[in-house]
């Protein structure tokens, strides 16, 4: 038996789990919550410490719920939110809070980096650069904190500053590393020119290694933090997305992975680098060795209908709070009352911005064609449609790429819901499985643990041991019928009819409420 842990620190906190891979099952499991910054409209920051904090807490808790010694542990896998700068001193200090990968403040250095890449964006990087993007960070803190910048020595993705935590080493993986806009995506390494064009250090930036590959193991004073034990081996890991992926099965072509938690990820695998042409997919390398994944992301997904949950199901909050129900499910029931297409009601999911199919920090939510017809049910089921329609604008580009998909696999919070996953099926117009362990991201980096310590040959037979669908959502073909009209006629077109109304709104924001 190998008892394989894996951690992922996400925006609202560090989930770590316990692996049994004889058994295949989930022994222990621990979430520790730490907080998230908006020092100014448009920022997000947290502090690393608070990471450490919490992964330090779960992972003692969870040796205390499984009962089992730290040596038992055979190996830890690492993931963590993609996109985010940790900027270390020459002494391995956090020089400030770090910038998220929902933060929108690094418009006017993607602007530059985008111009200085050229030919590279599709060359090397396979992807445009957006704010949220490592890259633009690093400028920002040049342009606009130049004496942290001074101070700067070395930078970090969120869960490769545990890794340091853990194993005092420096070192990233290639998946994580995709995000950052300064990575060779076809190479698997750091692009030199980019980065000579920058005008940024390449010793700066961490050793890249293959996910599975063991990059150091658990130090002294690691180990009294945390309680595991001096010496496990930790593996390189993967970002979120990646990790999911693996922790969802999606590791060779045909397989397609939706996720809707706070944002939504549509992930194909794929064989080689393969690059939308206008850029609004993410072509990243996947966390199987010398594969590469197809990936659109919308910013705020499950982060909707928490929203709709915060700003307008009060009263269902109530009832719930008094009843012991979940609110989310109060909220379900009602929405499946509305009919498909809720009358012609349709809502932008843009709360944040977006990223895929409109990189556009400005965008905004909203509620198009309200009427006295409309109520609370109409307006919860909107949003479930909203969220499913930006789903399927990632999943258009796929198969309009030659992306092959035979099967979709849905997890997050929205693949517990059985209206959303028929939402979700009726939108793409394809049949959604659920699979035995959802665990995500934590799971998926659990397995590459085991492949880098030999429990497993490859991170397909990790896939296989562990993971199997166990139930399958069909689409309706009347609500299928409905739903490509309102996709095609009435969503679609919303966001180029209004992508001027967006700017024009940060601009007025700007200049009165800034």
């Amino acid at each position: 038996m190998a008892l394989l842990l894996g951690i992922d620190v996400g925006t609202s906190g560090a989930k770590t789990m316990l692996l049994d891979s004889d058994r295949g099952a989930v022994v222990a499991s621990a979430l520790g919550e730490y907080p998230l910054h908006t020092p100014q409209p448009g920022w997000t920051e947290q502090d690393p410490a608070d990471w450490w904090a919490a992964v330090s807490s779960t992972i003692r808790q969870v040796l205390q719920q499984a009962g089992v010694a730290a040596t038992a542990v055979t190996g830890v896998g690492l993931s963590g939110q993609m996109h985010g700068s940790v900027f270390l001193d020459a002494a391995g200090e956090v020089i400030r809070p770090a910038l998220l990968w929902n933060d929108q403040r690094t418009g006017p250095q993607c602007d530059a980096i985008n111009a200085a890449a050229g030919e590279l964006l599709v060359s090397e990087i396979r992807n445009p650069v957006l704010t949220g993007f490592q890259a633009g960070k690093i400028l920002w803190l040049r342009d606009v904190e130049p004496a942290h910048f001074a101070r700067l020595r070395q930078v970090l993705l969120p869960k490769d500053y545990l890794r340091y935590k853990l194993t005092g080493e420096f070192a990233t993986e290639v998946s994580d590393a995709s995000g950052t806009a300064l990575l060779n995506v076809p190479q698997r390494t750091w692009s030199t020119a980019l980065l000579d064009r920058l005008e940024l250090p390449a010793e700066w930036f961490p050793r890249v290694v293959e996910s599975p590959e063991v990059t150091g193991t658990v130090t002294a004073a690691a180990a009294a933090a945390t309680g595991l034990a001096v010496g496990t081996p930790v593996v390189g890991g993967a970002g979120d997305c990646a990790a999911g992926a693996v922790g969802t099965g999606i590791v060779e072509p045909g397989l397609l992975w939706v996720s809707t938690g706070t944002s939504g990820v549509v992930f194909a695998s794929a064989d080689t680098p393969a690059t939308d042409a206008d850029l609004r997919t993410h072509t990243f390398c996947h966390a199987v060795p010398g594969k590469w994944h197809i990936m659109g992301v919308m910013l705020s997904a499950g982060g909707s209908l928490r929203w709709y949950r915060d700003v307008l199901a009060g009263d269902e909050t109530a009832v719930a709070r008094l009843t012991g129900q979940d609110p989310y499910e109060l909220i379900t029931a009602a929405a499946a009352t509305a009919p498909a297409g809720c009358e012609g009601l349709v809502f932008l999911p843009y709360l944040t911005g977006e990223r895929t199919p409109h990189p556009d920090p400005n965008a905004r939510g909203a509620f198009l064609n309200l009427s006295l017809r409309h109520d609370q049910r109409h307006l919860a089921r909107a949003v479930l449609e909203g969220v499913a329609f930006g789903l399927r604008d990632a999943v258009e580009i796929m198969k309009a790429s030659g992306v092959p998909i035979r099967e979709v696999r849905a997890s997050g919070g929205g693949a517990r819901s059985a209206l959303w996953r028929q939402i979700q099926a009726d939108v793409f117009g394809l049949p959604i499985s659920t699979i035995n362990i959802d665990e995500g991201a934590a799971l998926g980096v659990a397995l590459l643990a085991g492949v880098g310590t030999g429990v497993w040959p490859s991170v397909d037979a990790a896939c296989a041991a562990i993971i199997r669908p166990i139930s399958t959502t069909a689409p309706q073909t009347a609500a299928t019928r409905v739903y490509e009209d309102v996709y095609q006629d009435l969503y679609r077109p919303l966001y180029g009819r209004l992508r001027e109304q967006f700017a024009q709104a940060a601009g007025l924001v700007a200049r009165h409420m800034g």
